[in-house]
């Protein structure tokens, strides 16, 4: 019972490890493929959001979408609204014709599309985490909403809005937070880019592939490693801690056993060996056991909410946490396997 309780201590910092690790690429990659599904090869934001990917105000003028679309290469060019409606999520306003011959088109699974100025698409990702069907009113950034279809997930935003209502919303004037631009060819996208950026210097003009490095370094910025190393050390000193009072009780229950073992002719090495396996043991058993946790609050996330948070199972983390308990296991055995090697076999052979 003592091995299986310090299992399951040592699998909890395990877990917390795997689990913060698959949120952060998890969600990296969902941002990315929504980029990557709009269609777009080219993102142009306002001066005021130029280099960064925060959200920022309506500044870009409807007039932009025609000069874009005389651009050499250009052949869509389609504006955005953002408005926040739940951390981390943002509802888009789109011109729905525009954004599908841009994305390809939208896979309803329920519903169609825009009937009304309050109408609103979402997916299926979505639709699962506020348990929402078409039909039913659903309450975005304190407003009501009509949900006119649920559409298959992946293209730019898990809700979709009527671009002119948003911008109604936050007193854009008919402005756009981001316009998106399509071309005859992703190879023509470079090209575009310093073109563009030589006519419109203020603006930030940058690649599809450009943004979703964006997103990546975004998270990275918000100190996501810092706090999985916190976690890693937090890790460390549970598991130090749990293995280290996990073998002095054991070297405590087994005096006469290790008595026995050196007057038998078990040498200090022998029995200090004994211990620190038996540690190791304890840390490969925690490892594999916040494994399969990990695969627990998976499904847990993915059941409560798939659409807030994504989380990915990542092999390549399976090692480094390995790595991390056994550490913290040896380091913990030490002090109990040198107790246990420096007993006296007379005095623990008498020892009741």
């Amino acid at each position: 019972m003592r091995s299986l309780l310090s299992i399951l201590l040592i699998a909890v910092p395990a877990t917390l490890i795997l689990c913060l690790v698959g949120l952060s690429n998890g969600m990296i990659a969902d941002s990315q493929q929504r980029a990557r599904g709009s269609g777009a090869d080219i993102m142009v934001r306002g001066s005021n959001a130029k280099a960064m990917l925060t959200q920022s105000s309506a500044t870009l003028n409807p007039e932009y979408i025609t000069y874009f679309e005389k651009q050499p290469h250009v052949v869509l060019a389609m504006g955005l609204v953002s408005k926040g409606i739940e951390l981390p999520l943002f509802m888009n306003g789109v011109e729905l014709d525009r954004f599908t011959k841009m994305s390809g088109g939208l896979k309803y699974l329920e519903g169609g599309p825009f009937q009304g100025t309050n109408d609103v698409i979402i997916d299926r990702y979505y639709a699962e985490q506020r348990k929402k069907k078409v039909g039913d009113t659903i309450e975005l950034a304190g407003l009501p909403w009509h949900i006119c279809g649920i559409v298959e997930g992946g293209k730019l935003a898990h809700v979709l809005a009527p671009v002119k209502t948003l911008q109604d919303l936050e007193a854009a004037n008919g402005k756009f937070n981001q316009i998106l631009i399509k071309l005859d060819d992703p190879a023509n996208t470079q090209a575009v880019i310093d073109d563009l950026k030589k006519k419109l210097p203020d603006f930030g003009i940058l690649s599809m592939e450009e943004v979703t490095s964006q997103i990546q370094a975004s998270v990275n910025k918000q100190g996501l490693s810092a706090f999985i190393g916190v976690i890693i050390g937090i890790g460390v000193v549970i598991g130090f801690a749990v293995v280290c009072l996990s073998m002095y009780m054991s070297v405590l229950q087994r005096t006469r056993e290790i008595g026995i073992l050196k007057s038998l002719g078990g040498s200090k090495g022998f029995i200090l060996g004994t211990i620190l396996t038996e540690a190791l043991m304890l840390g490969v058993g925690g490892t594999m056991l916040g494994i399969a946790m990990s695969f627990g609050a998976r499904q847990i996330i993915q059941a409560v909410q798939p659409a807030s948070f994504q989380m990915e199972i990542v092999y390549g983390w399976w090692p480094r946490v390995l790595g991390i308990t056994l550490i913290a296991a040896a380091l913990g055995s030490l002090y109990p396997g040198l107790t246990a090697a420096s007993h006296d076999p007379i005095e623990a052979l008498a020892y009741e």
